[in-house]
């Protein structure tokens, strides 16, 4: 069987048949961009490392324990993951990436305190949470978009090719998914800083 011609989800599924080069392809096709996503977050190389390996692990175990839900694509879900783990490191080393709440506030830009305290840990881990939560509000095709961008660093043009649209589709969808986030955000009166 030649891995390299299945797509991700035949290969989950291949691995989880106890084919362990399925998970090695998996691996290598992902590597650089989940890599650069934590390296862009992290802007450390040896963390970059850890949580590299740590997130693999924990896809491991999740595939192990038949928690893997195939509704969604391998790579945002590996993405989620790695982000939850960069996440969690800040949290614990006290450094917590914390909104801007700028005038032109983006959810999804964010700066590094150093001296982040426990409660901004908290208001922070609040507001990842309803940004999550607003998202899977958002119509199908629009919420997948926005996570393929935002969560899995895709071009517009890897979005295209993936879920077989025009790039002109795949920014209309995205447009969308941002206004109708800040409809949401208006609506239900959130305030997405910390102070």
């Amino acid at each position: 069987m030649e891995l390299h011609l299945l797509d991700d989800q035949q290969l989950v599924k291949v691995y989880l048949a106890g084919n362990e080069q399925a998970l090695a392809e998996l691996i290598t096709r992902h590597k650089s961009r989940i890599y650069g996503y934590i390296f862009n977050l992290a802007k450390n190389r040896d963390l970059t490392e850890d949580i590299f390996q740590d997130t693999f692990i924990k896809v491991i175990n999740t595939l192990k324990k038949g928690n893997y839900n195939e509704e969604g694509k391998f790579l945002p879900w590996v993405l989620r993951i790695a982000h939850n783990l960069v996440i969690d490191t800040f949290r614990k080393a006290k450094k917590i990436p914390i909104s801007d709440g700028g005038s032109d506030f983006d959810i999804f830009d964010v700066v590094k305190s150093n001296e982040a305290n426990i409660e901004e840990a908290m208001v922070t881990s609040q507001i990842q949470q309803d940004v999550r939560s607003l998202i899977k509000l958002l119509p199908e095709d629009q919420k997948t978009v926005l996570q393929m961008r935002h969560y899995g660093d895709m071009s517009f043009k890897d979005i295209a090719e993936e879920l077989d649209i025009s790039i002109n589709t795949a920014l209309g969808r995205m447009r969308y998914a941002l206004i109708n986030l800040r409809k949401l955000i208006e609506e239900n009166k959130m305030s997405l800083t910390t102070y």
